[in-house]
Order: structure tokens, then sequence, then C-alpha cells
């Protein structure tokens, strides 16, 4: 039993330490999405949930690890208890009773700790363990960076696993032909007393139908009808060639290729044009790179030297290269210690935080390199007729570089109603793209297609009326309503003015408010309108 548990789990770990790397093909993924020849809508939905599917590929890893070493501690009692004195090459322990450890006398030498299979097991338990842990919420919450080194040990896991199942623990027979299953395995005497056919034994060298010897004792088990079965040699046994090499080496080169690929893409520094310190710590970046192509909604990973040497953290661009400006921009909030030192090595003053002030002081910014850019969900925002976009504080961020490219040009693409909700704790939030969206605003009304965007902005927490501050905001402040959505409210009035047609769902925000509108799009309508949830959360 504990062979069979051993063996059917270790088939299960094949299949999912296979499919696990797929979903960290970022640069395949982006593909996928961005070709509407290769993979169809549904087929790039799909793609949203490819970070889900990472994370239940590891817990799968996760669970059949444990069951895999509880087989195989299983399998040394019962190697241990079952040794053979007959077909020695077959044993894995060294003598019987070999587990009877006890505490005067512990087996430091057992085989399941000091072989290959064992030593590389045991490592990869413990670095299977340290993954597992450092990747639950409170850790990568309380600290990103143990999160961060402790996942990329994953390498150090395949290689280990590479070495681990090259042990050849299991055998198989290699010679059944010369030494069949239940044959009589003579002594050297006993073969030099026996008289077999030349010719027979030329023919079939395994058996022999000669009359047995009736003087000579012999088995019962190896005589059939006064005849016995001899073997012409002793059995030989082979290690079985790895499964998992067949399993994982396809999907490791990949990735492989595909990091080799990432880093010579990535190993000029960008210019950095400017510097721009938002309200409630939110700081601009706008840089220039050459050949860079993005499409609105996707996001960057940035690699600062200085900051660290290994740590990257991915950004959702807030401006996309176009056809006439080769500038693209970020957003990002300084919440931690990465984006702290990150803030204080751009700005002259990190103190600076009070207005919106381009900083276009001659002075050398630290050298900072962009890998990317990478799919994400909200690229299908375009690509729907009707679209409900919902950001929840900094998660505006992937809504603005559509935003930006509806200011450029709307026509070309197939949208034709945007519905932009965006909930903010405090009033200073709403300028960090109050500019953007008034110009938009401006925009669609001067080409008389003021219902191209219906605008909603929320303010959850106020002692009282508030407003945005500047007369050019005025487009703003009469769409500025106090409290939450009334989520329900808002769908049947969407459902009622597009009646049978099917609406993007998109939302980057908190959880609360990711399950509410997830719940909200799975519930039928009596205006024939579908709608197609599709969300970016915090993590």
């Amino acid at each position: 039993l504990g062979l069979c548990i051993s063996r059917a789990s270790a088939s299960v770990l094949n299949v999912n330490c296979c499919l696990v790397l797929l979903p960290m093909c970022r640069v395949l993924l982006a593909f996928l999405r961005g070709s509407q020849k290769v993979a169809s809508r549904k087929t790039r939905r799909l793609l949203d949930k490819s970070k889900t599917f990472h994370v239940t590929c590891g817990i799968t890893i996760c669970i059949f690890s444990v069951l895999h070493v509880a087989a195989h501690l299983v399998n040394a009692l019962n190697f241990s208890e079952n040794y053979s004195e007959d077909f020695l090459a077959l044993n894995v322990a060294n003598y019987r009773g070999e587990t009877n450890i006890t505490l005067d006398n512990s087996n430091v030498n057992h085989p399941m700790f000091v072989s290959v299979p064992g030593l590389t097991g045991v490592i990869m338990v413990l670095v299977l363990f340290l993954m597992c842990t450092a990747s639950t919420y409170a850790i990568r919450f309380s600290n990103y960076d143990i999160f961060w080194y402790t996942h990329n040990l994953f390498f150090v896991f395949y290689m280990l696993l590479m070495v681990h199942v090259s042990g050849g623990v299991l055998k198989y027979q290699s010679n059944l032909e010369e030494h069949p299953p239940g044959c009589f395995n003579p002594n050297k005497t006993l073969r030099e007393n026996m008289t077999v056919p030349k010719a027979f034994e030329e023919t079939f060298p395994a058996y022999t139908t000669e009359p047995f010897p009736e003087d000579l004792s012999v088995p019962e088990p190896f005589v059939h009808n006064n005849f016995v079965r001899i073997c012409s040699e002793e059995p030989k046994f082979q290690s079985h060639f790895p499964e998992t090499w067949f399993w994982i080496s396809g999907p490791l080169c990949l990735y492989c290729v595909e990091r080799l690929y990432r880093y010579i893409r990535s190993n000029k520094p960008v210019t950095i044009t400017s510097v721009i310190s938002h309200p409630s710590n939110v700081l601009e970046v706008r840089m220039m790179k050459v050949n860079f192509k993005a499409r609105p909604g996707q996001y960057v990973i940035l690699h600062c030297p200085r900051v660290s040497a290994l740590e990257s953290h991915p950004f959702t661009l807030t401006m996309c290269p176009t056809d006439t400006k080769a500038t693209f921009g970020i957003h990002l909030k300084v919440v931690g210690d990465w984006t702290e030192r990150f803030r204080d090595l751009l700005l002259l003053h990190s103190s600076q935080d009070k207005e919106i002030l381009p900083i276009f002081q001659q002075r050398r910014y630290p050298k900072l390199y962009v890998d990317g850019p990478f799919g994400s969900p909200f690229e299908e925002s375009l690509n729907y007729e009707v679209s409900l976009c919902v950001a929840g504080g900094i998660g505006v961020t992937p809504f603005a570089s559509v935003l930006n490219t509806l200011l450029d040009g709307w026509k070309c693409y197939k949208l034709r109603r945007l519905y932009f909700i965006w909930v903010c704790r405090d009033i200073e939030s709403f300028r960090w793209f109050a500019d953007l969206l008034c110009m938009l605003h401006n925009k669609l009304w001067q080409e008389n297609r003021p219902d191209y965007i219906n605008i909603q902005l929320y303010l959850s927490q106020t002692d009282g009326i508030q407003k945005i501050i500047g007369e050019k905001y005025q487009a703003l402040n009469s769409r500025l309503l106090i409290g939450r959505p009334r989520w329900k409210l808002l769908f049947d009035e969407i459902a009622k003015c597009n009646r049978r047609k099917t609406i993007g769902v998109f939302c980057c925000g908190p959880n609360k408010i990711s399950k509410i509108l997830h719940k909200l799009s799975n519930i039928s309508n009596s205006y024939g309108t579908r709608f197609e949830y599709n969300k970016e959360s915090f993590s």
C-alpha cells in the first residue's frame, strides 16, 4: 500500500510541478492576450485565472508532498522487514530490521537520509516548507521581501527534483527471457549432475523438458508434469527511467528561455523624464525607452539596483506610448520599504507631497530597468461595446491608461460607452487623475459624445460636503457623491440602459468590492443584459 501511494502521489506531483510553471511565463500569456486570432475572448478570460491556477497547483504540491513523504516512511519499514536474501540488488535497506532505531543507538546512516533520493527529499521538504509558509497572506502583507526571496528558491527545488528521481530506488527485471519469473535456479553442483539436451538448450536457454532426476530434491513450485523450468542466468535488475524529466523538462526550459529573453530585453536602463509627487503619498514616474510598446491595461516590472540588488516589483502603466509620443508612466503608492527608498532616490525632498509639482531640476536619477510589458484582464475593457470599470483608491491605475488612450482617440476601438466608478477615502486622492478626467470630459463634449463616458466619484469617508479644489474641476465636482455606491441599483440601471448587450465588468480594488461585483455579475436580469466579470485585486 505504501508503494502504491508513493507512486500515485509522485505522478500527481509530476503533473503539478509541470503546470505550476506555465502561469509564470508572462511573455507567453501576454502574447495570447494580445492575439485575437490565436485566442478567443473566452480563452483570454481564462488567462485571468492564471494566478489562481498557480496557487492551486502550489497547494496541491504541498498536500501530495506530505502524502508522498508519509508513504515513503511506510516503505522504509517495509523494505527493512521484507529484506530479500535471494535478490540482493532489489533491497533498499542494508539488512533486515534496519529501521529498528532506539533512543540509545540512533541510526544516522539509514539510507532514508544518506542516499541521494533520501537526502534530496529532505532538503526539498524544507525548501517547500519555506516557500509555503512565506506565501501566506500575513507574511506577504507584513514583509513582502520574505515572500519574494523564499519564492525564488523554486529553482533550487527543481534542481533537487531532477537529482531526486535519478536515485533509482525502484527497479525492474531486464532479463525475463533468460530468467523467467518462477524458474528454478540450481546451484553449481546441481547443474553438473543434471543432463539437459544440447539442442534444446541452444534454442530455449531458459527452459528444459528433460525429466528431472528423482534423486534430486527440487521445490514443488518449480516442477510441472515432472518437468522443470531452469534459469540460464541470474536475474538482472535495472532502475526505471525517471518519468519526472519528461514532465518538467519542457516547462522548465520554456521558463528559462523566457527569463533569458526578458533579461536581454530589459538590460538597458530607461530614461526618466520627470517625477511628480501627488497627494496621499503617490509618486508618478514618466520614462522613455527605445522600441517600447504597450497596450492600455498592461503592467511592467521595475528594478532599481540602488534600492535592491535582487528585488523588483510590478506596477500598472498609467500612460502608454503612442505613435506621437514615446513617453510612458506609472503611479506608485509609497507603502513599504522598497517604495520609500525609491521615492527618496527620485525626489530631492521626500516630504514634498503637498502639491502636484513637476521636478525638472538637473540631477542624476538612479538607474531604472523596466521589464515588460505584461498582460492583464483590463486589456479587454476596450474590446466590449459597453464596459463598467470600478476602481478603489490606487486601483484606478489600470483604468488611467485606458482613459489616456481614449483621450488620444476613441473611434478606432469597439468601446462605445464607458461607466467609470472611482471610490476613495479622502478627497485629495481624486487629484491624481483629475486633470485627465476633465480633459477627456471636455473632449467628448466638443465631439458631441457626452454620453460616451459616465463618471461617478464616491467619497467614502468625510465629515461634510467637500469639493475638489480648483475651478477647472467643476465637471468633477458635479459628479462627486458622498458615501458608498449602491451596487444593486447601479447594475439595474446599467442593465436597463443597455438591453440585450454584453457588458464587461472590470474591478481593481479591495476584495470586498470585488466579491460584491462578482456576485451581481452572475445574477440574471429581466432586460437580457449579460455581465462578464473581470478583476484584479490587491495581493
